[in-house]
């Protein structure tokens, strides 16, 4: 993946979470601190005025700069999360590898595991199956389709979850049928993902 694609691609994740910023913003207060939408939408708006720079520049420096900024900017948990995933980007040739790596790295620093309601939930599994589609010889195409489909179906489900980490634990079954915003957020960032990959990766 080309640094420019990648700068393509954060700029429209970007422009989404503008959108979404209220939405997920209320997820967060029933569930939360209230506060998911504005921490992402100040993380990746910080992006904005620097992504250009790196467009001639390998895709490693690329990535350590999203991370880095993401973990400074965005507040919570999900500015150290999301930033481990850009660090094992930053540290793979294989986009699919690398973020398999940095899937399992959010696992292993939230503690969470599939089930608990947390970005987890879509973002390990839509990880691992597009890895795991791609070595059985399944087209980049379908295995992005795949991907994004199981993570939707763990989307969905996880509504239906009592949450067991962070501030939503506290609700207990207070939590069942209510979107985690973490998790939704994630989604939000894979459809651009998948849809931009399929068209230009």
């Amino acid at each position: 993946m080309n640094s420019q694609l990648i700068i393509k691609i954060i700029k429209k994740i970007t422009k989404v979470i503008q959108l979404k910023a209220d939405e997920l913003t209320e997820l967060d207060r029933l569930i939360g601190d209230g506060d998911h939408g504005i921490n992402l939408k100040r993380g990746f708006e910080a992006l904005l005025p620097t992504l250009d720079n790196y467009a001639d520049k390998p895709h490693k420096d690329l990535f350590n700069h999203i991370a880095m900024t993401l973990m400074s900017k965005v507040g919570g948990s999900s500015g150290p999360l999301l930033g481990s995933v850009f660090l094992k980007l930053a540290q793979s040739s294989n986009f699919a590898q690398g973020l398999l790596d940095g899937a399992l790295a959010v696992q292993m620093r939230g503690k969470a595991n599939i089930g608990d309601k947390t970005m987890v939930d879509i973002l390990v599994p839509f990880a691992t199956t597009y890895y795991e589609q791609l070595a059985q010889g399944i087209s980049k195409n379908q295995a992005l389709e795949t991907a994004l489909t199981i993570a939707h179906n763990h989307l969905e489900q996880s509504k239906n979850l009592i949450a067991k980490k962070g501030r939503a634990s506290y609700l207990g079954e207070r939590s069942i049928g209510v979107t985690d915003p973490g998790s939704q957020s994630v989604y939000y960032m894979l459809e651009i993902v998948v849809k931009e990959l399929s068209q230009n990766g």
